[in-house]
């Protein structure tokens, strides 16, 4: 079943496949796409070029698939390792 998407949406999809950590599964849950879905839309949509720079980037990549980016970390969600030290240090009180 091919979905209809006005072009606002497109772009917001485009953008969200583009963001490193943005989930396929984030996208299926605001658009209803799956990640086969998702590449068929960026192949049509996008120029051939950039499809591909687009495959090899994405492919393989753990953040773009929940299950794969918990596999090696038990928090869901990305934190820098200093954030803490950060936050509670006199530089960020200056």
């Amino acid at each position: 079943m091919r979905k209809e998407f006005t072009l606002r949406e497109i772009d917001r999809i485009i953008e969200m496949a583009w963001e490193d950590r943005t989930t396929f599964d984030a996208i299926y849950l605001q658009f209803s796409l799956k990640e086969q879905e998702v590449i068929d839309l960026m192949r049509r949509e996008m120029k051939p070029s950039s499809f591909r720079m687009w495959r090899q980037r994405v492919q393989g990549r753990k953040t773009k698939h929940a299950k794969k980016r918990l596999l090696n970390k038990k928090e869901p969600r990305f934190k820098c390792s200093r954030q803490k030290h950060i936050a509670q240090n006199k530089i960020s009180k200056r």
